[in-house]
């Protein structure tokens, strides 16, 4: 499609990979200093079980069950998630050996009635859930990774499959029989102009509020699922590798940041961390596999400790192991006796020695309001729509060295009038394009 030949006009020069991989190798712990002790008291750490039957949830039970106080049901869309009995099994053992539970029993997709996210499509299990395992119940893990199907998705493709629907006042009719649908749509073209007038003119757009009004508007809050969840007053939950300032924004109460990905976990944790203090919600790290590309295995045992201490450090809340896939022959799915080992050793050594703690407000970046850009790499797309653009360059150097100077003491933020830093008392408050950095 010649319209989106998308020229590279402002690519990054390839030095910025090295800048952008800004803490991706080994973990070395802060000074203790004068730093308060991290407390574990309130601290959740668990596997996510992404597992086939009831029989190897209550094998990975009972072998973690006394270095672990969460257990995740995350098999997502397969049979087992479809199953109720399978479900309420597993969770019921789970929570009669004292650990707390997140369910997630699949997605809600729109316009496929086949495809239920609960079982006769009802919110009431919830209620039983609630009433079955009290406040062991945290609430269900919703969708996966939003923010990372936003940019990395073949919007390209997209619209040179849907162009000739765009616009076109029949097809409208057709759908209108769900408002949502037909937003979406809408603001989609309105995108979809938007791209086709500036690529043609070989420039960049001066802001991005469309894209993140369809993100967060059309993609997040117009999720009937999520509405459903919100209006029960369930906690939810899921996992991302980017965008989670719009996942907050979306609605999601608490976002796991991905840790692995051969990505950097300092940038992945500010990023996540300073979403959640300036909107008020909690948040977590998932330890997941080491490459994006196959094939998929999980870091070593000593680098899943320094995965998981490095978000403690920072003032997670939750820290959980991403326990998929299971066609390995292993007992304990893509877990090793290595890597289990080593989550035992997190938990001991957090309940028995003193780590500093470094979740204070202590240092922030503001960038962009809107401005959606992946961060991973020097190509990430901006809303998966734009290339990266004159801004790119400047963010991925002040948040470089900001990372290098703060580590995970540093918050990473958008301006936004509706959540201003100054709210917060933060020692050091920097933005994108100040001087001086």
């Amino acid at each position: 499609m010649s319209s989106f030949k998308r020229a590279r006009k402002y690519l990054l020069p390839a030095f910025l990979i090295v800048i952008l991989a800004v803490s991706v190798g080994g973990y070395t712990s802060y000074s203790i200093g004068s730093q308060p002790k991290a407390d574990p008291s309130n601290l959740y750490v668990g596997v996510a079980f992404g597992g086939n039957t009831t029989q190897e949830a209550k094998v990975l039970i009972d072998k973690v069950k006394d270095y672990t106080n969460l257990f995740i049901l995350d098999a997502g869309r397969n049979a087992l998630t479809q199953n109720e009995t399978a479900v309420d099994e597993i969770c019921d053992y789970a929570v009669a050996n004292g650990l707390s539970v997140i369910v997630n029993v699949g997605v809600q997709v729109p316009y496929d009635g086949s495809r239920y996210w609960y079982w006769n499509n009802s919110l009431s299990v919830t209620e039983q859930w609630k009433a079955q395992w009290g406040d062991k119940f945290l609430g269900m893990y919703y969708n996966d990774e939003p923010g990372g199907i936003q940019l990395d998705g073949n919007w390209t493709a997209y619209f040179t499959l849907f162009q000739k629907y765009f616009l076109n006042t029949n097809f409208s009719r057709a759908v209108n029989l769900n408002q949502d649908y037909v937003n979406s749509t809408r603001d989609l073209d309105q995108i979809y102009l938007k791209m086709l007038g500036y690529m043609d003119n070989d420039t960049s757009p001066p802001n991005y509020n469309l894209e993140a009004n369809f993100f967060v508007n059309d993609i997040l809050k117009g999720n009937s699922g999520m509405n459903d969840l919100e209006d029960a007053d369930v906690t939810t939950f899921t996992s991302d590798y980017a965008l989670y300032w719009y996942d907050y924004l979306g609605g999601y109460n608490v976002m796991f940041a991905e840790l692995g990905w051969n990505c950097s976990v300092d940038e992945q944790i500010a990023l996540v961390k300073g979403a959640a203090r300036l909107q008020d919600k909690q948040w977590g790290a998932m330890i997941t596999w080491t490459y994006e590309n196959e094939p998929y295995y999980l870091d070593s045992g000593s680098e899943i400790y320094n995965q998981m201490l490095t978000a403690y450090e920072a003032g997670a809340k939750y820290i959980a192991v991403f326990n998929y896939p299971y066609n390995n022959g292993s007992l304990y799915g893509a877990l090793t006796n290595d890597q289990l080992i080593a989550m035992q050793s997190f938990w001991d050594d957090i309940h028995q020695k003193q780590f500093p703690d470094f979740s204070g407000p202590d240092a922030v970046l503001v960038l962009p309001e809107n401005y959606g850009w992946g961060m991973r790499n020097p190509n990430d797309t901006i809303w998966g729509f734009w290339l990266t653009d004159d801004k790119t360059m400047q963010i991925a150097i002040a948040t470089s060295e900001l990372l290098s100077q703060y580590r995970v003491s540093l918050d990473v933020v958008y301006a936004d009038p509706k959540y201003p830093v100054a709210n917060l008392d933060y020692q050091h408050i920097y933005y994108w394009n100040q001087t001086g950095i």
